[in-house]
C-alpha cells in the first residue's frame, strides 16, 4: 500500500502503523530475554513493558469504539499477561488483535459519535470524547510508545530508524540521470 491507495481515513492510517510495526517487531524479534527486559530510565522501563502497552491500549480503545464491555481491572485485561511472557507470545496475540482492530475501524460509520465512560483509576474520572477521538488516541499512542522502543533498541546497539510515514508509504520512483 502506498499513501495514494486509500487517502486519509482511520483504516489507511492504521495500515501505516501495521507496516511500521512490522519493521519494529523485526528489530525486536532477535533480542535475548535479557535485552527484552533490560531497564531504561524512560518509557515503561523495558522493551517488553513498553511494547505490551501498545496492544493493551489498542485493545482497550478498540473495545470503546465497538461499544463492548471493558474488563473491571487491569488484571482481567487480555493483554496484561504479556508483561511476563516472551516476545513470541505477544507478537502472536498482537497479530490477532490487528485483525480485530481493522474490523472495528472499517465498521465504524460515525467518527463524531459521542463516547463516555468512567475510569477505574484513582481518582475515578468521567471521560467524554468521540469515536474519532478514541481512534486518534489509539494511533498516536502507538507512535509515542514505538518511539520509546526505538530509543531503547538504539541503546542496545540496534539501528532502529526510518519508520516515517513518507518513507514507508509514499510511492517513490528513481528518476534516471
Amino acid at each position: 500500500m502506498t499513501g495514494m491507495d486509500g487517502g486519509f481515513s482511520p483504516i489507511a492510517f492504521y495500515e501505516y502503523l501495521a507496516t511500521a510495526r512490522k519493521k519494529l517487531l523485526d528489530w525486536v524479534r532477535p533480542l535475548t530475554m535479557e535485552q527484552y527486559t533490560t531497564e531504561f530510565p524512560f518509557g515503561r522501563k523495558t522493551v517488553r513493558a513498553t511494547l505490551v502497552e501498545i496492544p493493551l491500549a489498542e485493545w482497550s480503545y478498540g473495545t470503546r469504539i465497538a461499544g463492548e464491555t471493558m474488563p473491571t481491572s487491569i488484571e482481567r485485561h487480555p493483554f496484561n499477561r504479556f508483561f511476563s511472557t516472551d516476545f513470541a507470545a505477544l507478537e502472536s496475540a498482537w497479530e490477532e488483535l490487528a485483525a480485530r482492530t481493522r474490523r472495528i475501524l472499517r465498521e465504524e460509520r460515525d467518527w463524531n459519535r459521542a463516547l463516555e465512560w468512567r475510569t477505574t483509576t484513582t481518582p475515578p474520572m468521567h471521560v467524554r470524547t468521540t469515536s474519532g477521538g478514541v481512534a486518534i488516541q489509539m494511533m498516536a499512542h502507538e507512535v509515542h510508545h514505538r518511539a520509546q522502543v526505538m530509543a531503547m533498541l538504539r541503546q542496545l546497539g540496534i539501528a532502529a530508524q526510518n519508520l516515517d510515514y513518507s518513507i514507508l508509504m509514499f510511492q517513490r520512483t528513481p528518476i534516471p540521470a
